[in-house]
């Protein structure tokens, strides 16, 4: 009984991430108004090379330990570099995780039971003068949650035992509409890294004890879970939103630098892969920002570990 049930759990994240691997296939979604007008898909605005192979989403690498206290490509640079064994989390690795091969299958990999809906979501996206700002309370506008805490009937209970609930908060931030990157990239902080248009914040690539969160947390099926201050986040933009993400490039949120999170793909429809983005995991194309479409520096999200930030590239301040 436990494996129907795995199985059924599984099939709405793995059709979305086998969607970023072949045809896409367009996901219908509900942002915001105001998301909806920066988050426009800017045909052939870019052109990305299609040379590099694509990521596998059954044999992703796996991140552990790549945390680094300097920018380093496929790392974490992290503010913080000594993590306890005894921070919760999950406590038992799943059968998705091959440690030999040093990877993980994000399609096999069980997700937290529930279809929680959140009427009371709300998501802002403004711009006044030179600033940009953004206020949410935390709740996704635009898809349900699984249920927390993770219940002792859930498959999810077996490696993850998640005991916090998901509470409403209030967030709200005034990011410079163009960012200016900083001399030296800094280090990444634990907690807050961004929010992105579902209007549910961002988290960097790292667990509690420093491991790969993608790959070790049990989450729901659109790639969330609650931490001790019940703040529900993401570790990575969910799988749905990148196989919605049809065009050459998506705006998927912000970093609290400024600096937008995108979604990219080459001329056949691959996402970019590590190999293509610079030690923050970003790089300068031309995208739809701010309302034209320009060459700036940006964020992108990827399946592979860190998946949206490795460290940030611009001043908060300016």
């Amino acid at each position: 009984m436990a494996r129907s049930i795995h199985r059924r759990l599984q099939s709405s994240a793995a059709v979305a991430l086998l969607a970023v691997f072949g045809t896409t296939t367009c996901l219908s979604t509900a942002w915001s108004s105001a998301a909806t007008t920066t988050s426009k898909n800017v045909a052939s605005a870019i052109s990305i090379s299609s040379v590099t192979k694509a990521v596998d989403p059954t044999a992703i690498p796996l991140g552990d330990g790549h945390v680094t206290s300097k920018p380093k490509v496929n790392y974490v640079d992290s503010c913080v570099t000594k993590f306890s064994t005894q921070a919760g989390g999950a406590f038992r690795d799943g059968p998705w995780i091959n440690l030999m091969k040093k990877t993980w299958n994000s399609v096999t990999k069980v997700a937290v039971v529930g279809t929680v809906r959140w009427s009371n979501a709300n998501y802002l996206v403004s711009s006044n003068g030179t600033r940009r700002q953004i206020s949410t309370n935390d709740l996704p506008v635009d898809h349900t949650t699984g249920i927390f805490p993770v219940g002792s009937t859930d498959p999810a209970f077996n490696y993850d035992r998640n005991p916090n609930s998901i509470k409403a908060q209030s967030f709200s931030w005034s990011l410079p509409l163009s960012p200016v990157a900083l001399k030296t990239p800094k280090c990444l902080g634990l907690g807050l890294i961004g929010v992105l248009n579902d209007g549910v914040v961002l988290f960097d690539a790292l667990d509690g004890e420093g491991r790969d969160a993608g790959a070790h947390e049990t989450l729901d099926s659109y790639g969330g879970h609650p931490q001790q201050s019940e703040i529900y986040h993401h570790h990575a933009v969910p799988s749905q939103v990148i196989a919605a993400a049809s065009g050459s490039s998506t705006l998927v949120g912000y970093a609290l630098d400024g600096y937008g999170i995108f979604v990219e793909r080459n001329s056949s429809g691959a996402l970019l892969t590590n190999a293509q983005l610079d030690v923050c995991h970003g790089r300068t194309s031309k995208v739809l920002w701010n309302g034209t479409v320009q060459s700036v520096y940006h964020y992108d999200a990827t399946i592979e570990y860190p998946y949206t930030i490795g460290c940030s590239h611009g001043s908060t301040k300016a």
